[in-house]
C-alpha cells in the first residue's frame, strides 16, 4: 500500500479512525507522518499515551485536560498526593492510589466504555472451571430471581429459586 499523502514511499503507519459508526482508514509513510505531527511506535519519539487516554476519555488533546463540556471550575483533585484531572490526562498515569477514589466519577464511564463494565471477571477454563462456572450462573440466577420478587412475578421466581437448589446440590455432590 502506497502512501496517501506523497503517493510515492510505502505506508508504514496505519490508522483507522471509528467516530459515530463511520469509519475512517489513514495510511501514511514514516515520512508524511512525522511532518503531519503523528508520533511513529518504536522510534525516538514513540507513541504518546496522553493522545490515546486524551482519546478515550474524550479529553482536548491541546493538554489543557477539559472534558467536552466541562467548566474549567470544576477541576478535580487528589486530596492525598494534589495531582489534578488534567495533571492525570498528561501524565496518562496516576501519582497514587488514592486518585482512583478521587477520579472514579469520572473513570466509570471509561472503564464501561473500554472493558463494557467496571468490574474484572476473568475468563474460566471449559474443563477445569466447571465449579466456577456453575457458581457464576448460580449468582446470575440470584439476580434474576430478586428482580422476579420486585414485579411480583412469583411463579417464575419459584422456578428460579428450584433452579438455583439443584445447582447447588450438584455441587455439594462432588
Amino acid at each position: 500500500m502506497v502512501c496517501q499523502e506523497c503517493g510515492k514511499r510505502p505506508a508504514t503507519l496505519h490508522f483507522t479512525k471509528i467516530v459515530n459508526g463511520e469509519k475512517t482508514e489513514f495510511h501514511f509513510c514514516e515520512s508524511c507522518a512525522r511532518e503531519k505531527g503523528e508520533l511513529i511506535p518504536g522510534t525516538s519519539n514513540g507513541f504518546s499515551i496522553h493522545s490515546l487516554l486524551s482519546g478515550l476519555l474524550d479529553l482536548d488533546p491541546s493538554g489543557k485536560g477539559q472534558a467536552s463540556g466541562v467548566h474549567p471550575a470544576q477541576t478535580l483533585k487528589c486530596e492525598d498526593c494534589g495531582m489534578t484531572y488534567s495533571q492525570f490526562s498528561k501524565l496518562g498515569r496516576f501519582g497514587c492510589s488514592s486518585c482512583y477514589k478521587y477520579f472514579s466519577d469520572r473513570l466509570d464511564p471509561l472503564f464501561k466504555r473500554v472493558h463494557g463494565g467496571t468490574s474484572h471477571v476473568g475468563k474460566v477454563p471449559k474443563r477445569t472451571g466447571e465449579r466456577i462456572q456453575i457458581r457464576r450462573q448460580i449468582d446470575e440466577l440470584k439476580k434474576e430471581l430478586q428482580y422476579r420478587i420486585v414485579q411480583e412475578e412469583f411463579e417464575s421466581a419459584a422456578q428460579i429459586r428450584d433452579q438455583i437448589r439443584e445447582l447447588e446440590k450438584g455441587m455439594a455432590q462432588e
